[in-house]
């Protein structure tokens, strides 16, 4: 495996440096690098700016609407694009739904759906995790039950991220109560705005309802909203999560917050020295160097096989487990890193607009916040124990 970029590549890493220059809204990654909250009006100003140059659905494939690229160029525009402090792309339309619609959906419905992703007209969440089915998806309980031309659903969603925003969400429902758990499941794609559909909103422990409870209260759904086969959306659920684990490793984050680290430990003192100079603080700061370079490397190979047509499998699993580790371990370290500063958080001074005086540097402020919110990163997306018997049964057949 070469590791070394071509001239075309590292051309293509120019140009979208360039493009990050040129079109990212100061605004906008002011407020990354500041930690700031983002509203939706936030996230549609930079999707709309990456739509226009054609840059949003850089996982698509150039006939519906994306970018074509191939493997190593997204891994190349995550990382420039987290380097440069822009908004994450919201993953849920882009980057979950909708490559299962390019592989299961019916033609009706990727000409329906796909375009309105790309455009902003449809905001997508995910309706998976329940009360009771978290890690354990296939004990979900929500029905949907066959009326002539319509689904009529019930059942409760939770942890629906930035649900409030959206106005669809596409949900596993359970079409066949006889059946095993993950054969009676199916794949439904869901109006928010239908009447009995009730969104509820969760706040976490740093202040922001970015999760929400959804309630189905004999929701009316067509039959046409159906993706693929009835009771097959397992195997739908499936290739739609290794997506998700894949990209919830988030190389590109951790190479931000590792750089964002660094800079606060050379600014910060420890005995009349820079932070970054602690022999135990530099000693835990190369070892999450040393993993990351290590999951970025496992990461390209990931990519290699993406390239070649593969999809990922198990290490989707791997890379889920170690990259969220890595994310909160540099998340407890710059908590860390700003000492006392991180104690007196003000969950205000996260909102724009908030005009307070700061208690400490600027970079002190989304430190514990962001320590507190991303506890979450091993346990969404299937709990990291829950991976780890996925990698034992693929990988080591236990």
């Amino acid at each position: 495996m070469d590791l070394n970029y071509t001239a075309e590549e590292t051309a293509f890493r120019q140009e979208v440096r360039d493009f990050l220059a040129e079109h990212l809204p100061e605004r906008l990654s002011e407020k990354v690098r500041l930690g700031k909250r983002l509203s939706k009006a936030d996230h549609e100003e930079w999707h709309a700016v990456l739509n226009a140059r054609g840059w949003l659905a850089g996982n698509w494939p150039v006939e519906f609407g994306g970018t074509g690229w191939n493997a190593v160029q997204r891994h190349i525009f995550e990382e420039e694009t987290t380097l440069a402090n822009a908004p994450r792309i919201v993953p849920f339309g882009l980057t979950m739904l909708g490559p299962v619609l390019q592989k299961f959906g019916s033609k009706e419905q990727q000409d329906r759906f796909l375009p309105k992703i790309l455009n902003g007209e449809h905001w997508w969440c995910q309706g998976y995790s329940e009360p009771g089915a978290g890690s354990d998806l296939a004990s979900l309980k929500t029905r949907a039950v066959r009326d002539g031309d319509d689904y009529i659903v019930n059942g409760q969603k939770t942890w629906t991220t930035l649900g409030q925003h959206a106005n669809w969400i596409f949900c596993l429902v359970r079409t066949d109560a006889e059946a095993k758990p993950q054969e009676g499941i199916s794949f439904l794609l869901i109006d928010m705005n239908s009447p009995g559909v009730e969104v509820r909103p969760i706040v976490l422990l740093e202040g922001t309802p970015e999760v929400n409870e959804v309630f189905f209260d004999d929701v009316r759904v067509p039959a046409a909203n159906l993706v693929g086969t009835e009771n097959e959306g397992w195997t739908y659920a499936k290739y739609l999560l290794t997506h998700e684990r894949t990209n919830i490793a988030g190389v590109g984050f951790s190479n931000a917050g590792l750089a964002n680290l660094k800079r606060i430990a050379r600014q910060e003192q420890s005995g009349g020295r820079p932070l970054i100079d602690n022999p135990h603080f530099a000693a835990r700061l190369a070892q999450i160097e040393i993993d990351l370079m290590a999951m970025a490397t496992t990461n390209l190979r990931v990519i290699a096989k993406a390239a070649a047509g593969q999809a990922p499998g198990a290490e989707s699993s791997m890379l889920k487990i170690k990259g969220t580790a890595i994310r909160q371990e540099i998340n407890d370290l710059t908590r860390r890193a700003v000492g006392p500063y991180a104690m007196p958080f003000v969950s205000e001074a996260l909102d724009e607009g908030y005009n307070e005086e700061p208690v400490g540097p600027d970079y002190a402020t989304p430190a514990a916040p962001q320590y507190f919110n991303n506890r979450k990163l091993s346990i969404f997306g299937g709990s990291n124990e829950v991976q780890r018997t996925i990698i034992s049964k693929a990988i080591l057949e236990l």
